[in-house]
């Protein structure tokens, strides 16, 4: 059985950035977050690929122990063209293929049911709400989105967010969602709806986290792993994501303080992931390397 479901895309991406491209390289929300959880849980995936998705991208995810058991596979698969110029923060989409996306209706095999972690990875807020209704008792549901599906579907999502336990979102999204400039006013609307926290990423700069306990809402900053080197950006947002609910699924630790460890492994699994295109930094990552950047992020806010 697995230790963690994961819904959302799997992608074929083609990314040009100022140090290089790649084409029809692996991609997708469930893609990222699965693996970066990988180095800490068993997940699986439930989504849907194209026929013509590349057997050596389905090994990759074998290879960590990822069940794909929930992917079907149908037509052309997702594909997706996009172009970072020196803000890295931003990427240009430049074309999207949804194909057999749109036809995407998850089925949880019995052996996801049970499991008692979720993250519902980016993908549309209607697919959320079915792979949560067909979880059987799960603990710990972790929900993550994007600017589309809150100016287009903004009372889905929050119907999903009044069912999970942390809501992840980027500034620029926590803003639009509730329509604020302020992060910790949209931080506190946010835990209206979610059972324990929220987590805001802000790229480069860390992430904020918000933990309701005990009848008090805490606060904790986390720093960014300062890069020298920044290939691609493309999916750290969802290794972020995956790191988290891996550590978290890993320990079995719901506490605030373990919340707080969970979010700097999440923040050196997105940081990883920047420095190569694609997964290919993260296949070459040892446990031994994850630790050693969990223990530099852990001086950086020593004083």
């Amino acid at each position: 059985m697995v230790d963690i479901v994961f819904a959302g895309t799997i992608g074929l991406d083609d990314i040009e950035t100022p140090f290089g491209k790649v084409k029809e390289a692996l991609g997708g929300s469930s893609i990222f977050s699965a693996y970066a959880a990988s180095f800490f849980a068993r997940p699986g995936v439930v989504s849907i690929a194209g026929e013509d998705l590349p057997e050596s991208h389905t090994k990759t995810m074998e290879s960590k122990g990822i069940s794909l058991e929930g992917v079907e596979r149908k037509g052309k698969n997702f594909r997706w063209e996009g172009l970072y110029e020196f803000d890295m923060n931003e990427a240009k989409t430049l074309r999207t293929e949804l194909n057999s996306l749109v036809e995407f209706d998850p089925k949880l095999p019995e052996s996801y049911k049970k499991a008692k972690y979720l993250f519902l990875a980016n993908v549309d807020p209607d697919i959320q709400l079915k792979v949560v209704e067909q979880m059987e008792s799960p603990e710990f549901i972790v929900m993550d989105t994007m600017n589309f599906w809150i100016e287009h579907k903004r009372d889905e999502l929050i119907d999903v967010m009044k069912k999970v336990d942390v809501i992840v979102l980027n500034d620029g999204e926590a803003r639009q969602l509730f329509e604020t400039v302020n992060l910790i006013t949209a931080a506190n609307k946010a835990l209206e709806y979610a059972r324990k926290a929220v987590i805001i990423k802000k790229g480069e700069h860390g992430a904020l986290l918000f933990v309701k306990e005990d009848g008090n809402i805490r606060h904790f900053n986390a720093p960014g792993y300062p890069l020298e080197t920044v290939k691609d950006p493309t999916g750290c947002g969802d290794s972020f994501g995956g790191g988290f609910i891996g550590w978290i699924a890993k320990t079995k630790d719901h506490s605030d303080a373990n919340l707080r460890k969970a979010v700097i492994y999440g923040s050196v699994l997105a940081s990883y992931n920047a420095e190569d295109f694609s997964l290919e930094r993260q296949k070459t990552l040892t446990k031994d390397d994850i630790e050693a950047r969990f223990n530099e992020m852990r001086e950086i806010r020593e004083f």
